[in-house]
């Protein structure tokens, strides 16, 4: 007989917006974010036979987060989650698990006439941070991250020394072009409460810019001969810089950008040494994942 093994089911793309008024000031700090929680527990009968009581309405967890964010700080994301996540399990005896994932947006506050302007913001790229967090009553589990920072160089990267057989036809670069879409991810220890999380709160924000500098450090200053060493050279780094992390993941797009050969017209030169003009790809691309974690 058929049984169900794995469920759970909650509210996805909530977007929420807060701000903050120092009133002594009068500067605002805002946040926006999108938010996705599901719940897992003793819910199977809602899917076998229809039976709507254990079922808590995603609407009620839409609500809820809303809620939460006006009662309690939002930032950092890390805190926020697993106040919310700690909530359900607190609030409803038959939920065991709840997943919070979190997408905070970049608002970066605008500098007028060299001063920093109290509520006035830009959307500063499509950069995100990134909180996944798993709340049961074993304890909390979260992973912080960066997703979608395009970074560029136009020099300082090299391919060479690999494979080649009848099936190459990939020519060796000592300089090439590199970019790409820096996805990356740390994974931290198992916290045991929420008060737990709130005693580490200072360590989630530093792990996040120093994991962004480094990131960027990395990506601008090393002669990189390949992605999969410069990815191991930035996760060393954000391992060394969050020692209460367990493992630091990264999922890099090498986004191509290829010389165009001009040499048909007049003989003008662009290809090797002379290359100024290039076409930049959209797909097929390079896409190379690594995860380093503390032996």
């Amino acid at each position: 007989m058929p049984v169900v093994s794995a469920a759970r089911y909650g509210k996805d793309n909530v977007r929420v917006y807060k701000v903050h008024r120092d009133e002594a000031s009068g500067t605002h700090t805002v946040t926006e974010m999108t938010v996705c929680c599901l719940l897992e527990g003793q819910i199977e009968t809602s899917y076998t036979v229809a039976d709507n009581s254990v079922v808590v309405a995603t609407d009620s967890i839409k609500n809820t987060i809303y809620i939460k964010a006006k009662e309690h700080p939002v930032n950092p994301p890390e805190l926020y989650a697993s106040i919310l996540g700690q909530h359900f399990l607190d609030t409803y005896a038959h939920i065991t698990a709840a997943n919070v994932n979190i997408v905070v947006k970049r608002w970066t506050r605008m500098v007028i006439d060299g001063k920093e302007h109290p509520h006035s913001f830009y959307r500063d790229g499509e950069e995100t941070r990134n909180v996944e967090a798993r709340i049961t009553r074993q304890g909390i589990d979260i992973t912080s991250g960066i997703a979608g920072l395009l970074v560029l160089k136009s020099t300082g990267s090299a391919f060479h020394g690999f494979v080649r057989d009848e099936f190459t036809t990939l020519q060796e670069t000592w300089d090439r072009i590199l970019s790409t879409d820096v996805d990356a991810n740390w994974k931290w220890n198992t916290l045991p409460n929420v008060a737990a999380v709130e005693k580490q709160v200072a360590q989630f924000d530093k792990a996040w810019e120093d994991a962004r500098k480094i990131t960027m450090k990395t990506f601008a200053e090393e002669n990189s001969p390949s992605v999969q060493n410069t990815m191991y050279k930035m996760s060393e780094q954000i391992l060394d810089a969050a020692p209460e992390t367990q493992s630091v993941t990264y999922a890099l797009p090498n986004k191509h950008y290829f010389e165009v050969d001009l040499s048909w017209h007049k003989g003008l030169k662009n290809t090797g040494k002379d290359a100024e003009v290039y076409a930049p790809q959209t797909n097929p691309n390079g896409l190379i994942k690594v995860e380093v974690s503390r032996s």
